[in-house]
C-alpha cells in the first residue's frame, strides 16, 4: 500500500506519516503542503491511496478531488483529513459526494502520544478497506502490474473475497441457520413468513463508510406519504451528523433531522442519531415509541451504534419494526437484527456489488438474519412496499 500524505501543517503532515508508516504493508511514499503539489505528486509517485487534508491553500481538498476525477490516470483512493468542526462536516460530506472512500477528524487528544493511538486507531481499520478494494478491483480487472512486488499483508490477513448470492436470495445455509433448523422445514417457515410479513411500524437503518452517500440515493426514493418514521444510525462524530442531516432534508421529500432526546417519531420523519452519542427507543406516554438520546459506551468500538437502536426495538417494540443494513466496516448491527428476527421482523441487507465496503451487511448475511439482499437502488422500493403493502 503506497501512501501519499497531503496536509498544510508540517507537524500534522509528520506525525501522520509516522502513524501510517507504523502499519505494516504500509509505505509513505512521499508528502504534499497543498492541493497543487498532492496532485503533481499523485502524478509522477502513482500512489494507491492519498490522505488528503480539506483546507489547503492554493488549491483545497475539494478542487483536488474535481481534478482527480478528470484525471484519467490518477487511480488513487482518497481518505479525507478533517477538523472537527461544523464547517468541516459541511466540506467532508462534499469531499465524499465527490469521490472521497472515507474520512477521519483530526485528534483533540490531550498529548501526542494519544493522537498517535487515536489516529493509528482510526486508520488501520481504513487502510484495510482500501487495500481489500484495491485487491477485488484486482480480481475483477483480471490481472495485476507485472512489475509490482507481492503485496505485503496490511496488520492481518486481506479478507477474503466471498462472492454474494444473487441480490434477493439468501444462501442455503444461512437461511436455515437463520430458522433454528435445517431442511425443508426450515425453508417452508422462512417463505411463508417473506410470503407474509409483519407490517411495520418504524424503519431502522444501519450504515457506517460510504453511508451519506448511500442515504442521498435511498431516502429520496421513499415517498413523504411511506406512513412509518425513519430511525438511521450513521457512524459519525459530533457535529457531522447536523450537517449530514441538513443536507439530507434538502434532498428528500422526507423530513430529516438530528434526533434530540425525548423526540416522539413522527410518521414521514427520519431521525438521524447525534455522532458520538448513542441513541435508542423507549416506551412514552400512552405506549408510543420515544427517542431517548444517551451518553452510554461505545459498542462495537461504535457510538452512535446500531446494535444499541436495533435492541432497544427488539425489547421494547418487538415485532413493529424492519431494519435495513447498508454499507459499512465491521459487524455492527447483526446482533441486533438477530433479536429483531426472533420477533419475526423483516430485514434486509445491501449487496455486495452496490456496497463502498461489504463489513456489515456481509455480517448479517452470514449470520443468516437478513431475509433479502439487494442492491442498494432497490431497497427504497422493496421498504415502501412492505410499510405500505405489509409483503416482502
Amino acid at each position: 500500500m503506497r501512501v501519499l500524505v497531503a496536509d498544510d501543517a508540517i507537524l500534522f503532515r509528520r506525525v501522520l506519516s509516522d502513524v501510517l508508516a507504523s502499519i505494516p504493508g504500509v509505505e509513505v511514499v512521499g508528502s504534499a503542503n497543498n492541493g497543487k503539489m498532492a496532485l503533481q505528486k499523485v502524478k509522477e509517485l502513482k500512489p494507491d491511496l492519498l490522505t488528503l487534508d480539506i483546507e489547503m491553500p492554493e488549491m483545497d481538498g475539494l478542487a483536488v478531488l474535481d481534478a482527480l476525477l478528470k484525471s484519467s490516470d490518477a487511480k488513487v483512493e482518497v481518505i479525507v483529513v478533517s477538523a472537527l468542526s461544523r464547517r468541516g462536516g459541511d466540506l467532508t460530506l462534499r469531499a465524499l459526494e465527490k469521490g472521497a472512500f472515507d474520512f477521519i477528524t483530526k485528534p483533540e487528544a490531550a498529548s501526542p502520544e494519544l493522537a498517535r493511538e487515536a489516529l493509528l486507531r482510526e486508520l488501520i481499520p481504513r487502510v484495510r478497506a482500501v487495500a481489500h478494494r484495491i485487491e477485488i478491483r484486482t480480481i475483477l480487472r483480471g490481472s495485476s502490474p507485472a512489475s509490482s512486488p507481492a503485496p505485503r499483508p496490511i496488520v492481518s490477513a486481506p479478507i477474503a473475497y466471498v462472492p454474494t448470492a444473487p441480490s434477493g436470495v439468501m444462501p442455503r445455509a444461512a437461511s436455515d441457520s437463520a430458522q433454528g433448523s435445517g431442511g425443508l422445514d426450515g425453508i417452508a417457515a422462512r417463505m411463508q413468513r417473506l410470503s407474509n410479513p409483519t407490517k411495520p411500524e418504524m424503519v431502522l437503518i444501519g450504515v457506517s463508510t460510504g453511508g451519506p452517500n448511500a442515504l442521498a440515493q435511498l431516502l429520496p426514493q421513499i415517498p413523504k406519504d411511506i406512513g412509518v418514521p425513519i430511525l438511521v444510525v450513521q457512524h459519525m462524530p459530533p457535529i457531522f451528523t447536523k450537517s449530514l442531516a441538513e443536507r439530507l432534508d434538502s434532498q428528500c421529500s422526507l423530513s430529516v433531522c438530528e434526533a434530540v432526546h425525548g423526540d416522539i417519531p413522527v410518521a414521514g420523519n427520519v431521525y438521524i442519531a447525534p455522532g458520538g452519542r448513542q441513541m435508542r427507543l423507549a416506551v412514552g406516554s400512552n405506549n408510543r415509541p420515544m427517542l431517548e438520546v444517551t451518553d452510554d459506551p461505545p459498542e462495537n468500538n461504535c457510538r452512535p451504534a446500531v446494535d444499541y437502536l436495533f435492541r432497544s426495538a427488539a425489547n421494547r417494540f418487538p415485532g413493529r419494526a424492519m431494519a435495513v443494513i447498508l454499507t459499512g466496516m465491521g459487524s455492527d448491527g447483526t446482533l441486533g437484527m438477530r433479536l429483531l428476527k426472533r420477533h419475526g421482523c423483516f430485514t434486509i441487507a445491501q449487496d455486495e456489488a452496490s456496497c463502498v465496503v461489504y463489513g456489515m451487511p456481509k455480517a448479517a448475511v452470514d449470520a443468516g438474519v437478513a431475509d433479502v439482499v439487494l442492491p442498494l437502488d432497490s431497497i427504497a422500493s422493496r421498504i415502501t412496499s412492505v410499510v405500505k403493502g405489509g409483503g416482502g
